[in-house]
């Protein structure tokens, strides 16, 4: 079973000279459709095989989130348990516009790199936390995992398997499933201001 994620754009703003409340300008379901497990770990610390140091993971629910959020999440709850969602965060623009995306994850991803050896070179097939030939190829018992060093690398037939560290621009990159979801923020902030928007999310299994 897989891990999905669903949440809403919100912005804040001053209504009829009362103080500043958040309003829900979009639902990411119509900018953002994808499963991308290094996206989610870099942004929010789900699924973070990666292991990068997530920038906004298990914040909960903003205790001044829109109405249309709460009432989303109630009615999640209602129809499916209180278990429906989980790692519920958010992310304001600006905490955006300030990350690094060519800072390294704290260690090695936890999934083997494979490489299938082809006559123009190496081509990137996928990513493994266990694979039966590599197993089977250094002596590790079935559904073993272990750490092994960056720059490690293991040629099984014709696949190469190899220990790397991804950057957060390789989770989540210039042109990526993301960029649509970073579009819409930045259009907010620019009417609102960047702390006046942010991204409220969680996750289903």
């Amino acid at each position: 079973m897989g891990t999905d994620i669903s949440g809403f754009l919100e912005f804040r703003a001053a209504q009829d000279h009362q103080e500043p409340t958040w309003s829900t300008a979009q639902d990411l379901d119509s900018l953002y459709d994808g499963r991308d497990y290094d996206a989610f770990g870099c942004l929010f610390g789900v699924r973070n095989y990666a292991n990068f140091r997530p920038l906004a993971a298990s914040r909960g629910l903003p205790a001044d989130v829109s109405a249309t959020v709460r009432a989303r999440l109630g009615q999640l709850a209602e129809w499916q348990g209180e278990d429906a969602v989980h790692s519920t965060t958010w992310i304001t623009w600006a905490e955006v516009k300030a990350v690094d995306w060519n800072e390294p994850a704290v260690k090695p991803d936890s999934r083997l790199h494979q490489y299938h050896r082809t006559p123009d070179g190496l081509r990137m097939t996928g990513k493994s936390a266990w694979s039966p030939a590599f197993a089977e190829a250094v002596g590790l018992e079935r559904g073993e995992t272990r750490e092994w060093p960056e720059g490690s690398e293991w040629l099984v037939g014709d696949t190469l398997y190899r220990s790397a560290t991804i950057r957060r621009g390789d989770a989540v990159t210039e042109t990526g499933e993301w960029q649509p979801v970073w579009k819409a923020m930045r259009a907010l902030a620019a009417q609102h201001g960047d702390d006046n928007v942010r991204l409220v999310v969680w996750f289903d299994d």
